[in-house]
C-alpha cells in the first residue's frame, strides 16, 4: 500500500507538472519550455523533474501528449455525447469554442500557438505536432462522413473540404479571440458553422439557430 501510495502521488505530481507545462507553452512558447522554467513555476527542484523527463525535448513531447489528452477530455468527449451526424459536428465545434471561452489556458490554444511556432522547425517536436494535427483532421473527416452516411449531408459532399472549413473556423476563433473582441470571435465561429451545415443539411431542424 505504501508503494502504491507513492506511485499514485508521483503520477499526480507528474500530471500537475504537465498541466503547468502546457499552460506555460501557451504563454512563452513550446520551444522556450525547459525543465528549469517549469521547476521555477512549480517551486520544485530541477532534479525532481529530471526523474520524469531527461531532456528539454522529452518534456516538450510529454507536454504535447498532455495537450492531446486535455483536448480529448474537454472537446472530443463532450462532442461525442451528441447524436451522430450534424448535431455531433456542431456539439464538437461548440465544445471547442467553450474551451477557448473558458480561458483554461492563459495564452490561448496550445495547438494553434505551437503549430505556428513549429511550422518551420524540423525535428521530433514538429513531427509530433503534425501527427496530432493529422489525427484531429482525420477525426473531423470521420464525423463529416458519418453525417453523409446518415443522409444528413449530401452524398456528393467533399468531406475533406468541409472538415477543413470546420477546423478553420475554430482556428480563427482561437487567434482572433486573443487579439480582438473575444465574444464576437466566438459568436462568428459558432454562427459560421451552423450556417454552413444548415445550407447543406436536408433537415435544418436538426440545427436550430439557438441563442449562443
Amino acid at each position: 500500500m505504501t508503494v502504491d501510495g507513492r506511485l499514485a502521488r508521483g503520477e499526480r505530481a507528474r500530471a500537475a507538472a504537465l498541466d503547468a507545462a502546457v499552460a506555460l507553452a501557451t504563454e512563452a512558447g513550446l520551444h522556450g519550455l525547459s525543465l528549469a522554467q517549469l521547476a521555477d513555476t512549480l517551486g520544485v527542484s530541477k532534479s525532481g523533474l529530471f526523474a520524469h523527463w531527461r531532456s528539454k525535448e522529452a518534456l516538450q513531447l510529454a507536454a504535447i501528449g498532455r495537450a492531446v489528452e486535455q483536448w480529448q477530455e474537454r472537446i472530443v468527449a463532450p462532442g461525442l455525447r451528441a447524436p451522430r451526424g450534424v448535431r455531433r459536428i456542431r456539439a464538437l465545434h461548440d465544445a471547442r469554442i467553450d474551451f477557448y471561452a473558458a480561458r483554461v489556458l492563459p495564452g490561448g490554444c496550445f495547438f494553434a500557438n505551437t503549430q505556428f511556432e513549429y511550422n518551420a522547425r524540423p525535428g521530433p517536436v514538429r513531427d509530433r505536432l503534425a501527427e496530432a494535427y493529422a489525427e484531429w483532421t482525420a477525426f473531423l473527416e470521420r464525423l463529416v462522413q458519418q453525417a453523409v452516411d446518415l443522409g444528413e449531408l449530401p452524398a456528393d459532399l467533399d468531406v475533406a473540404q468541409l472538415a477543413y472549413e470546420i477546423d478553420a473556423l475554430g482556428m480563427s476563433a482561437a487567434m482572433q479571440s486573443r487579439l480582438l473582441d473575444p465574444d464576437a470571435a466566438y459568436r462568428h465561429a459558432r454562427r459560421g458553422l451552423v450556417d454552413r451545415l444548415r445550407a447543406l443539411c436536408p433537415d435544418p431542424t436538426l440545427l436550430p439557430e439557438g441563442t449562443r
